[in-house]
């Protein structure tokens, strides 16, 4: 399947881009692109762009990039190997050898949003598409699940290793903390090497590490296999967003994240439940024979079920290149720094922001459950708790139904305003009115309910199962958006804001039991919903001017380009010409 998509695509290729047609995204960065050698097919030996294809050679040339090789270029090359500014996001026509008369309206083509023609899309059947959906919403529940299952067995696992419940709740402090870290990797790996490896590694990885975990003798052993699991997991969130954006056009993507990210939210929302039967029956260790079972399965769907989504596998942009020099490209690649340098965009900053706001809400709110609403309530066994969590996940079940669509409508409506012009930062509207006024209301209502003892059982209840729906509303608004803005670069920025969302939870996990036997569970609510509040307002400031922002910081790189290939041209006619630059 995948040779057969592979010859198709190399033929679609061949063809000259329709007019009118934006040009696909290159995908290979400055760092990249300095380091390799050679002229496009579409260049005369002088590297001359040839003006009949020139509207195809962005697409053309990333398939001959082994093929032609000039000492000339690889000479100059050489001396720039050191020169980094990763940013493949921005289209391109590059090397030296095309600097010339044609290379002023070349630079002026970068841009970091770039639509990809509807074709692309097609290339699955309706139900392939929801098969493959299925299989990554299975994937990304396990990560998120493994984080809460072991909320409702805190006292069990502190007994049993002879420490007290808040050591144990900073195991899943760290927990997020690696969930937060290993996008850096999984992003740009994904871009490399394609999904479908990625998927199929990391699922492998989960199932040996969720052994260990269940046969881990000691408190450290705990912490190790906890750790490795949660930087193993976070792949199936990060690789699931990607795929989404691979197989759905942009006015679709957000119906069919909505579906992928019930996994996602529901299973935290729904381990500390399952955590909560089995303690009450069984050993704790039991929680985690079950999620190796689950990781196992996991192997098993993505084996058989899940297929290459990718458009473009960048490895295959290597072919050709000498050891040396492919070492060094393929290490700019994978740089986990590329995903940090994405944030010089206020913008991805700005949502990211606001996803790290609903992700700390979320789980400052699920973490003390059992501590907080039992003794308040009067309940004695961590199955009884555990019910509480059967709230926000309804929650999160009803607004997938909805809440994707919704943004998907709303895309369409603003298009239908603009005479047929997408503009990414509509789809953040959306969200506005749940992460703005919603999910605040709920959480104060939440905490200052429990922590005066009005509204009883029911109050807590609708609160928690409202503020599911809301969320439901706001993350396919924001995954998509992180997809859709900057899409051949969407493992990268996705990646991104993944590493932000779950440093906060991270956060939010390790200071809320100590907070609120410090502050009180409602002034910690209140600082929950200031939090949400201000990631509101952040979306609002982008939808204003996300647009300018980017155009901005795409402008100040297109000339910092212009310069860059100037220097380049000037040195290449010096060495040519025998004159050494001064």
């Amino acid at each position: 399947m995948n040779g057969k998509h592979s010859n198709e695509k190399s033929a679609e290729d061949a063809q000259p881009q329709k007019q009118g047609s934006p040009a696909p995204p290159n995908h290979l960065s400055d760092d990249e692109v300095s380091n390799r050698e050679g002229t496009g097919p579409n260049k005369d030996p002088a590297g001359n762009l040839d003006p009949e294809s020139a509207a195809a050679s962005m697409t053309s040339r990333r398939h001959s990039r082994g093929d032609a090789h000039s000492t000339t270029s690889s000479n100059h090359n050489s001396d720039h190997d050191h020169d980094h500014d990763d940013d493949d996001g921005l289209s391109r026509v590059s090397t030296h050898a095309s600097m010339g008369p044609d290379s002023a309206a070349e630079v002026e083509q970068f841009s970091s949003f770039v639509e990809v023609p509807d074709e692309v899309y097609d290339r699955f059947s309706r139900r392939r598409k929801l098969l493959i959906v299925a299989v990554l919403s299975y994937c990304s529940f396990l990560a998120p699940i493994s984080s809460t299952t072991v909320l409702s067995a805190v006292p069990e696992v502190a007994a049993e290793y002879a420490t007290t419940g808040t050591v144990i709740n900073l195991s899943n402090a760290l927990y997020m903390l690696f969930m937060g870290l290993s996008p850096m990797f999984w992003g740009p790996l994904s871009q490399v090497y394609g999904r479908r490896i990625i998927n199929l590694t990391t699922a492998a990885l989960f199932f040996v590490c969720s052994i260990g975990t269940a046969l881990a003798p000691n408190l450290v052993a705990f912490f190790i296999f906890r750790i490795l699991t949660a930087f193993e997991g976070t792949s199936f969130i990060l690789v699931g967003s990607t795929c989404i954006s691979d197989i759905y056009r942009p006015t679709e993507r957000a119906t069919g994240m909505g579906w992928f990210l019930s996994g996602t939210l529901i299973g935290p929302a729904l381990g500390p439940f399952v955590g909560g039967i089995i303690v009450t029956f069984q050993s704790w260790r039991v929680i985690f024979w079950l999620q190796t079972a689950l990781a196992g399965t996991a192997v098993i769907l993505v084996f058989f079920f899940l297929p290459e989504t990718a458009h473009h596998k960048k490895i295959d942009d290597l072919v050709g290149y000498s050891g040396a020099r492919k070492a060094r490209v393929l290490a700019s690649m994978i740089n986990p720094l590329r995903v940090i340098r994405l944030y010089v965009y206020p913008n991805l900053m700005v949502t990211g922001l606001a996803a790290s706001a609903l992700l700390f809400n979320m789980y400052s709110l699920l973490t003390p459950i059992r501590y907080v609403l039992n003794p308040r309530f009067g309940l004695t066994t961590p199955l009884q708790g555990g019910l509480f969590y059967l709230a926000p996940g309804c929650g999160y079940l009803v607004g997938t139904f909805v809440g994707g669509r919704y943004a998907d409508y709303t895309v369409r409506r603003y298009m239908g305003k603009k005479g047929g012009q997408r503009v990414p930062e509509d789809r953040l509207r959306s969200a506005l009115p749940f992460i703005g006024i919603v999910i605040p209301a709920c959480t104060l209502a939440y905490g200052w309910g429990v922590e005066r003892n009005s509204g009883g059982i029911p109050l807590a209840v609708i609160a928690l199962f409202l503020q599911g729906v809301a969320q439901l509303f706001c993350f396919p608004s924001l995954n998509t958006y992180c997809l859709d803005v900057m899409q051949s670069r969407a493992p990268e920025v996705v990646a991104g804001n993944y590493m932000m969302r779950y440093l906060f939870a991270c956060l939010g996990t390790a200071v809320v039991l100590p907070a609120i036997q410090g502050i009180g569970v409602g002034w910690f609510s209140t600082i929950s919903a200031a939090f949400t509040m201000f990631g509101a307002a952040g979306l609002v400031a982008s939808v204003a001017w996300g647009k300018r922002w980017r155009e901005g910081i795409d402008a100040e790189r297109r000339r910092k380009r212009s310069e860059k290939s100037k220097r380049r041209a000037k040195v290449a006619d010096g060495g040519e010409s025998g004159v050494v630059p001064s």
